[in-house]
């Protein structure tokens, strides 16, 4: 692989920055508030199915003392 010199380099760094498209500030609050919906969605999810683990085991162990 053939070197680059470092004018080279930060030329071909310029040129690849500039072809990022950047989120506008209304898309990054608007994926913020969707990345926090689905969390609480999950969390209650996984809170329930927590719940119902525990009630069917409450009625298991009950049951066999």
């Amino acid at each position: 692989m053939a070197k680059t010199n470092p004018l080279q380099f930060i030329q071909q760094v310029r040129a690849e920055t500039s072809k990022i498209t950047w989120p506008t500030q209304r898309e990054t609050a608007l994926t913020s508030v969707m990345v926090f919906i689905m969390a609480t969605i999950t969390a209650t999810f996984f809170f329930l199915v927590d719940l119902t683990i525990r009630f069917g085991l409450e009625v298991i162990l009950s049951s066999a003392s």
